[in-house]
């Protein structure tokens, strides 16, 4: 049976307007899908893993109301604009919980999952997953007009020629007929900063294995030395809230529950956590700034277990 006949209609015509005319190699079947989040945020009220393990199932900002990224998801908003454009109007009409869930296709197969600009930590998505997922490049905020489907993908190659800042460096993904956890999900790999902490009990809740990878770490000297990246007011909230000179995911994360401060201003600070401060392993962020980082990099995974399998 086609796994299209099993598809919400929907779904399947998304799919479809996407596909006309692709052409290129089939995805690698090895490549995987992930989801990056921050794992301390709340979501509804709730704190964001507490929601999933009540819900069996990820949502999309159109359903939870909130985002790592712009929020635009709603009536007349940009998401709505560019998903009728790249869906061919497949959802216009759709209820909040019809529409595709956005990832990123780790074709660099980084243990921080494919698009740590929205997150520290990654739900990393079975195989399955990529026959009903559709990909651009790049960002859908960009205006892409270059697409993929698994039978026929062009993009990596063209990512691959493309220069682009690390934190800018994924292929989007929008995975169609939902994700639920029991299903769809191989595994949660979190930053070596969430250990011994509730993000971590919380995780053991979940029906997939934990897994970790060595974690984001930027000293307060290297954050100031990049103070240029986001700007220096976005330096300067990093160097105050950071514990004894270091800044990690859950110190930002501590900072954003404390309603002190402005969100946005702390995902400028995670910007240059995520930028300057990527463990080894991180692909290209890794790569571009290791010289920069020095120890604060490299050092950052002594004690951490890498996330095992397809990543």
């Amino acid at each position: 049976m086609d796994f299209r006949e099993v598809l919400p209609p929907r779904a399947r015509r998304a799919l479809d307007h996407v596909a006309a005319g692709l052409s290129g190699p089939p995805l690698d079947p090895g490549l995987r899908i992930t989801l990056n989040f921050h794992p301390d945020r709340v979501s509804a009220g709730r704190p964001i893993l507490a929601a999933l393990a009540r819900d069996g199932a990820y949502h999309s900002q159109f359903v939870t109301g909130t985002s790592n990224g712009g929020l635009t998801a709603h009536p007349g908003g940009d998401r709505t604009r560019w998903e009728s454009r790249i869906f061919g109007g497949a959802y216009d009409d759709a209820a909040p919980a019809e529409r595709p869930l956005y990832g990123g296709l780790n074709f660099r197969r980084q243990v921080v999952g494919a698009a740590p600009r929205f997150g520290s930590s990654h739900l990393r998505l079975a195989g399955a997953v990529l026959e009903r997922a559709t990909f651009c490049y790049p960002d859908s905020a960009a205006e892409p007009t270059d697409f993929g489907v698994a039978p026929a993908m062009p993009l990596i190659a063209l990512a691959d020629a493309d220069e682009q800042d690390p934190l800018n460096d994924y292929i989007e993904s929008h995975v169609h007929a939902g994700v639920l956890l029991a299903r769809d999900v191989e595994a949660l790999v979190l930053d070596a900063s969430y250990r011994g902490t509730a993000v971590e009990t919380a995780a053991r809740h979940l029906p997939f294995p934990l897994e970790w990878h060595p974690g984001y770490r930027l000293t307060v000297t290297a954050l100031r030395r990049h103070a240029g990246y986001r700007g220096p007011e976005y330096a300067d909230l990093g160097a105050q809230i950071a514990g004894r000179g270091l800044l990690t995911p859950r110190i930002i994360g501590d900072a954003a529950r404390t309603g002190r401060y402005v969100l946005q201003d702390l995902k400028m600070v995670w910007h240059i956590l995520a930028r300057f401060g990527a463990p080894e392993g991180a692909g290209t962020a890794y790569r571009a700034t290791a010289t920069a980082c020095g120890t604060a990099a490299s050092g950052s995974g002594s004690s951490a277990t890498v996330s095992s399998g397809p990543a």
